[in-house]
C-alpha cells in the first residue's frame, strides 16, 4: 500500500504544528525549572528564559499554567512575609518583657544594697577605725556605681528593643499593605492577561 502523497501545504502545516508543540513543551519545562529554582515567574520572564515570543506564553494551555505558578509564588511570599513578621514581632516582645523583668530585679537588688549599706555603715562606725571605714565606703560606692552602670546599660538595651519592636510593627504593617496591593495586582493581571506586560 502506498501512502497518499502529501502536498507542500500539508507538509508546512505538519511542520508548524510540530514546531508549536515543541515550543509549548519548552515553555512548560522552563516554567517548571524556574519554579524549582525559586525564580520570579512572569509572562515576560518565562518567554525570555524559554527563548520564545511573548504571544506563545499567552496561548491557551500555557497562559493558565503560568498564571497558576505566579499565584502560587505570591501566596508563598505572603506566607513567608507573615510568618517572618509575626516571629520577629513576637521575638522582640519577648525580649522586651525579659529586659523589663531584669530591670525590675536590678532595681530591687539596688534598693536592698542601699539599705544594707546604710545599716552596715552604722554598725561599722563602732568597729572600724577611720581608714578601714573609708576603704569600705569606697568599696561600697564602687559597687553602687557598677550597679548604676549596669542599670543604665539595661535601660539602653530596653530602649533599643522598644525601637526594634516599633520598626518591626511598621515593617509588618507595610508587608500587609504590600500583600494587599499584590493581591489586587494579581487579580487585575489574571482578569487582563496583557496588563502585566
Amino acid at each position: 500500500m502506498s501512502q497518499a502523497k502529501r502536498s507542500p501545504g500539508d507538509v508546512l502545516r505538519a511542520s508548524r504544528k510540530k514546531d508549536s508543540q515543541t515550543k509549548r513543551a519548552k515553555v512548560l519545562a522552563t516554567l517548571d525549572a524556574m519554579a524549582e529554582r525559586g525564580e520570579t515567574i512572569s509572562f515576560t520572564a518565562v518567554a525570555r528564559a524559554a527563548g520564545v515570543s511573548n504571544w506563545l506564553v499567552y496561548a491557551e494551555g500555557v497562559r493558565e499554567r503560568i498564571e497558576a505558578a505566579m499565584k502560587g509564588q505570591a501566596k508563598a511570599r505572603r506566607r513567608r512575609s507573615q510568618a517572618g513578621a509575626d516571629a520577629s514581632a513576637a521575638s522582640l516582645a519577648t525580649d522586651l518583657a525579659l529586659v523589663r523583668e531584669e530591670n525590675k530585679a536590678l532595681r530591687e537588688e539596688r534598693d536592698r544594697l542601699r539599705k544594707a549599706v546604710q545599716r552596715s555603715l552604722g554598725a561599722q562606725l563602732d568597729q572600724f577605725g577611720t581608714r578601714e571605714l573609708t576603704a569600705r565606703i569606697d568599696e561600697l560606692l564602687a559597687a553602687v556605681e557598677r550597679l548604676t552602670l549596669e542599670r543604665d546599660a539595661i535601660r539602653a538595651e530596653r530602649d533599643e528593643l522598644n525601637a526594634k519592636l516599633a520598626a518591626a510593627e511598621d515593617d509588618l504593617a507595610a508587608a500587609r499593605a504590600a500583600g494587599r496591593r499584590m493581591m489586587r495586582y494579581v487579580n487585575v493581571d489574571s482578569n487582563d492577561p496583557g496588563a502585566s506586560n
